[in-house]
């Protein structure tokens, strides 16, 4: 077996990647590589004991580094001691300060190196300068995994030739995401009405997922169709109180809800009527494989990997980024056509099983590996 380390920089208990990262080694093992996943994290005991118990669910050996910020160099020596003890022979790194760590260890331990490009969504605050120090580290690296199609022209961008740059889609366990629940029952269950139609959304809640422009599009919708609709949205973020704010302004306390973080969504997507992303930036986010796999039908924006994922019309709506008409053209599309749900749905979960199951793209991935470990004479 070889053995390789997943490196990351977790806020708080890590987002979409963490799905991605954390199936990767049980899935992996069947290939020849014995993987393990060093997250560096806010040293805070609470945080900790959700990441490990993410790890246990999933299988996965993970260490936990405390990191106390982007100037904490510290942790250098606890990445290259976890690498020398476990003789690691590949190390994936996942965002810009794993990138920059990386280049670190291996001068000081021999071993291949890969990273992986998630995207640069949120580019609020620092995150514009941890970009630039992303796409100074990238070309340093022999192999470069993106998870959508524009991080492939990125990486033309930045003049890293062709050959060392793969596409590869996020992928998504499919015995895991699958519906075993009626409509109705799941709704029940996660206490919505039964009399009334549920849109669902999951993301981190920030300006660039849209959320609020969604909020004011139900709000448009039922004020035109005085229909029961609810909007519940799953996550955390930033834009929190502004969110609360505009539901309190459109009246809507009583129809969109803000469930906080989730750590188990099923029931959630299994309930709902349709699942709308509204970013303006994403990578290829799991949460739409998720809502697919769980035969949910979906509207989202035709940004980054998605337009390669859904075909319009068929397994998915597609609308343009920050098009408010198109918004909610989408969504009444939807409302009025309990039929076209139902196609959409069935649609999409056979595209994730045919195209987006997690072992599949394992496989792609473990070839990959062994690729860059040749050129080592690993």
């Amino acid at each position: 077996m070889i053995r390789m380390l997943h490196l990351r920089v977790v806020a708080g208990t890590g987002g979409g990647p963490e799905k991605t990262i954390l199936n990767s080694p049980r899935f992996i093992r069947n290939h020849g590589f014995d993987a393990q996943v060093a997250y560096l994290c806010p040293p805070d005991d609470s945080v900790g004991e959700k990441l490990v118990s993410k790890a246990q669910a999933s299988k996965c050996v993970l260490h936990l580094i405390p990191d106390r910020g982007p100037l904490d160099w510290k942790v250098i020596r606890q990445v290259l001691r976890i690498c020398r003890e476990h003789k690691i022979s590949l190390l994936q790194t996942h965002d810009y300060k794993s990138n920059a760590i990386g280049l670190i260890v291996r001068r000081f331990h021999r071993c291949a190196l890969a990273t992986m490009l998630h995207g640069w969504t949120d580019m609020s605050g620092r995150m514009p300068l941890y970009k630039r120090i992303d796409q100074w580290c990238l070309p340093k690296y022999e192999t470069l995994i993106c998870v959508s199609s524009d991080l492939v022209d990125e990486c033309h961008r930045l003049g890293i030739p062709a050959e060392r740059v793969h596409l590869i889609h996020n992928g998504i366990d499919t015995n895991q995401f699958q519906r075993t629940l009626t409509r109705s029952e799941a709704k029940r269950r996660v206490g919505a009405r039964q009399d009334g139609l549920l849109i669902g959304s999951v993301g981190r809640l920030s300006p660039e997922k849209g959320f609020l422009e969604l909020i004011e599009a139900v709000a448009n919708i039922r004020q035109i169709l005085r229909m029961p609709i609810d909007l519940w949205i799953a996550g955390d973020g930033p834009q929190r109180t502004e969110l609360e704010s505009a539901i309190e302004r459109h009246d809507l306390t009583g129809s969109v809800r803000l469930l906080g973080q989730r750590d188990d969504l099923r029931e959630f997507y299994q309930a709902m009527d349709m699942f709308v992303l509204n970013s303006i930036r994403e990578g290829l986010p799991n949460v739409l494989l998720e809502s697919m796999a769980m035969e949910t039908p979906v509207i989202a924006t035709a940004i980054a990997g998605i337009p390669k994922l859904i075909s319009h019309g068929v397994d998915g709506l597609l609308i343009q980024p920050d098009n408010k008409d198109e918004l909610r053209s989408a969504i009444e599309d939807l409302i009025h056509s309990s039929e076209k749900r139902e196609l959409l749905a069935t649609n999409a979960r056979r595209h994730i099983e045919q195209s987006y199951s997690f072992e599949r793209r394992m496989e792609r991935i473990a070839t990959i590996y062994r690729q860059l470990l040749e050129k080592h004479h690993v």
